[in-house]
């Protein structure tokens, strides 16, 4: 007999030059589509699509569970097939729709949906293998909700999915008992299945990645967009008899393209303008912030010189520093991280050497630790030692020096495995201690005792509060000069400029020119460099500056150690009796507790809640003690939170200063 095999197929031989030179057009045609929807963006601007159109097409990986035996009414296996696997195709077109500025959208597919696949084999009463394919083939619905965590190009989604019947053959094949080789196989026996279910309500889950193939500010948007989706077994059963079920894992790609909208820019020669009119502030904030000094030094790694990040002097800078006029830039704002007390606490060499010089009995003892040694930790204290004696001019016999492996209070505990690297930078120092009570603050105790704090006074700054700004540098032509012209509710005007820059404020007190309030046609007039004029005219509303009323608030500062939820010792007494008297009958106090990056994120949570209760609960004793009544606090647990907290974490200085509860008191208004 001829080997069926060694018959070449002639046909194909015929086809497939033609198939190739198809292909080669398609891709063609793909392609010069992606380039002129390049050009097209090139010469205008779109906007993202937010409905995309496309289809999907992947493999369905079908996972059959559970038993069958009774195909239908004319037959019945004599022997019970369990489980099995197959692969089909999925096709369907698509809609999708989501904005480029959220996270949510939608996803609509209805297409074809194979389920087929064959069950393992089974041996017969008579010792026969037997097999059992299945051809099932839906027409689904599938509605999903989209969802992109990130807004970014990764997304998930997940819904139902409705399923329609089209096919349910099967075929069924006994083979011979190899014991008997010459024995003739039995028929297939193909036919339908019974009490096939018409439609199937299940659901699914997937997650895909769009991949732009063009411009996505072109105006016609292509996109590539690989998935993977999850179907459990959960109502797909395809009979409603016997215990069969499908699981589907589906994987594939969809092709979609959406239409941009053109991004409206100025015409040429437009004149862009925005008007800012102040708002009149009822309160400004005035804080006294009393800031404590830590009497540490920190070094860097290696090195026993004093690190660039402090501010040293020269010798003939000494006479004109004065601590309480140390430069200090004054925020916009209120909150954030205090640039303004790290220039403070980088000067603590100048002003422990200015209250030395003023405090000639005054001495203190340098104490360096190194995790390299008690020698490299002396050697970091005679640094010190020598920037005071050569700069300040301080008797070396009032500076005494010692070196340690650890300090008196160390952030590194035995035993401790994680982030040993910032808990030894914090541990590399040099302590300043002293048992005078000119350098240290009030009621020191202790090696540890902070240096006397320093007071800053800080004001709320308005910005343009009392002018109307107007900018034109939105406009998408240069103008060489541009004027304004207001006129008043009563028919005046009064003209402003010539302006050259891109932005002008006028005084309100000289447009009111003590007027009350109204509404003002403003009309810019702009030259551009040919010679061209363009105006632009706006009604702006103008009312007279009052002035704020100035609210004052206290601010103290606690600090505590690594880990610690108790205050220091010493600030017991400070609190009950420094910052106590300063609340007065009726007062606001709001208490914020703060840590460092060290440790789990609600662990540090948790220990900053406590040290702000631990502030709250000394002041409510020492309170009821002086006989304040009608103080409201307000507490917060900021934990180690870098939008909240005082300072940034990069050094341990601010990792230290951190450590801190941070005490508003607001007098009643």
């Amino acid at each position: 007999m001829k080997n069926k095999n060694t018959t070449p197929n002639k046909s194909h031989h015929i086809q497939l030059p033609k198939m190739k030179i198809i292909k080669n057009s398609i891709l063609i045609a793909f392609m010069f589509l992606i380039s002129l929807t390049t050009l097209q963006a090139q010469e205008i601007q779109y906007t993202k699509s937010s409905w995309w159109f496309g289809v999907a097409t992947g493999a369905n990986l079908n996972f059959y569970r559970g038993s069958t035996q009774q195909m239908n009414a004319d037959f019945r296996s004599p022997t019970a097939f369990h489980n099995g696997f197959g692969a089909g195709l999925f096709l369907a077109p698509t809609i999708e729709y989501h904005p480029a500025d959220s996270k949510f959208g939608f996803i609509l597919q209805a297409g074809y949906d194979n389920r087929s696949g064959k069950f393992n084999q089974v041996i017969t009463p008579c010792d026969c293998p037997a097999d059992l394919n299945a051809e099932l083939s839906y027409i689904t619905i599938e509605p999903s909700l989209r969802y992109a965590p990130f807004k970014s190009n990764f997304y998930l989604y997940g819904g139902p999915r409705i399923a329609f019947n089209q096919s349910k053959s099967f075929e069924y094949q006994l083979g011979i008992n190899p014991n008997f080789p010459l024995q003739e196989a039995s028929p297939a026996v193909k036919g339908d299945f019974s009490e096939i279910k018409n439609t199937i309500v299940s659901m699914q889950i997937g997650m895909g990645y769009d991949i732009p193939i063009n411009s996505e500010t072109a105006k016609t948007q292509w996109v590539v967009s690989p998935f993977v989706t999850y179907h459990p077994y959960f109502g797909q059963n395809p009979r409603s008899t016997e215990t069969w079920n499908v699981s589907t894992l589906r994987a594939g790609v969809v092709l979609k393209f959406g239409q941009g909208q053109p991004v409206e820019t100025p015409a040429a020669g437009e004149l862009q303008l925005t008007i800012t009119t102040p708002t009149n502030d009822a309160t400004t904030r005035k804080v006294r912030e009393v800031f404590p000094i830590r009497n540490y030094v920190f070094f860097d790694a290696g090195s026993a010189e004093i690190s660039s990040r402090y501010i040293l002097l020269n010798k003939n800078e000494v006479a004109d520093f004065k601590e309480d006029q140390i430069d200090l830039s004054t925020p916009k704002n209120m909150s954030g991280r205090s640039e303004r007390q790290m220039i403070v606490y980088y000067n603590i060499l100048n002003i422990l050497g200015d209250r030395m010089g003023k405090n000639p009995s005054a001495t203190v003892t340098l104490v360096g630790s190194s995790n390299e040694g008690a020698d490299d930790g002396n050697v970091m204290a005679q640094s010190i030692k020598t920037y005071l004696v050569t700069i300040f001019s301080i008797n070396e016999n009032r500076i005494a020096i010692e070196g340690r492996v650890k300090p008196v209070i160390a952030s590194e505990q035995p035993g401790g495995t994680l982030e040993l690297a910032l808990l030894r930078e914090g541990d590399r120092r040099v302590s300043i201690e002293s048992n005078s009570p000119a350098l240290l603050m009030e009621f020191q105790s202790g090696p540890e005792a902070p240096l006397k704090p320093i007071e800053i006074i800080t004001m709320e700054q308005k910005a343009n509060s009392d002018a109307v700004v107007f900018d034109i540098s939105a406009s998408n032509e240069v103008y060489t000069s541009w004027t304004v012209s207001l006129k008043d509710p009563k028919g005046k005007v009064k003209n402003y400029g010539p302006y050259t820059e891109t932005t002008a404020s006028i005084p309100v007190k000289t447009i009111l020119d003590n007027q009350p309030e109204g509404d003002y046609k403003a009309t810019l007039t702009g030259t551009t460099a040919s010679g061209k004029t363009v105006t632009k005219e706006a009604i702006i509303h103008i009312v007279p500056f009052v002035a704020p009323i100035v609210q004052e608030s206290i601010r103290f500062s606690v600090l505590y150690d690594f880990n610690e939820s108790k205050s220091i010792a010493i600030y017991e007494k400070y609190l009950t009796d420094i910052v106590t008297p300063k609340i007065q009958n009726g007062s606001t106090v709001i208490i914020k507790g703060h840590t460092d990056i060290i440790g789990e994120t609600e662990y540090n949570k948790n220990l900053s809640l406590a040290r702000a209760n631990d502030v709250k609960g000394i002041l409510e004793k020492s309170l009821a003690k002086y006989g304040t009544r009608n103080v409201s606090f307000e507490i917060y647990g900021e934990g180690e939170d870098e939008n909240r907290s005082p300072f940034e974490n990069k050094y341990p200085e601010e990792r230290f200063y951190n450590r801190t509860v941070v005490i508003d008191i607001v007098a009643k208004k």
